[in-house]
């Protein structure tokens, strides 16, 4: 009877911290990306120093395969961010007349992130906290 009592407590503590670990989990994923984005932003930076543009990719940015590093892999950002993942968010970068843009969405909404992020050349980070990917439009974090 004591064994069941004990075992009942410990499925109730379980029931009551799954969820807030689960929710620290996605904050911490979504800081991560946060970084991510002004470490790309540096990157974009240092990129354009050298190049003379902006990278339009992430593998741009990223490591060669082999070789030197140069304008089709700089060797800016790491190998995996550079694949477009990175903890639990996918970032996407698309060229533009002026610069870039960055679309960054929790690779599960919900699961692994409640937010998504959006950035260009100007390094202004807007979010959504929807299941919609964040636009230029959306609200600037920390607003």
């Amino acid at each position: 009877m004591e064994l069941m009592i004990v075992v009942a407590i410990i499925f109730v503590l379980l029931a009551v911290a799954l969820p807030k670990i689960g929710g620290a989990k996605m904050q911490a994923n979504e800081l991560a990306a946060l970084r991510m984005i002004g470490t790309i932003h540096t990157a974009q930076t240092q990129y354009q120093s050298q190049f003379g543009k902006y990278a339009v990719t992430m593998q741009e940015l990223g490591p060669p395969a082999s070789g030197a590093a140069g304008a089709a892999a700089a060797d800016l950002i790491p190998g995996d961010l550079a694949k477009g993942k990175k903890s639990g968010y996918l970032f996407q970068m698309q060229g533009t007349p002026g610069g870039y843009t960055l679309t960054i969405v929790p690779e599960t909404h919900g699961g692994t992130g409640r937010r998504s992020f959006f950035s260009d050349q100007s390094m202004v980070v807007r979010e959504n906290w929807g299941p919609e990917p964040a636009t230029v439009s959306s609200k600037e974090v920390g607003n």
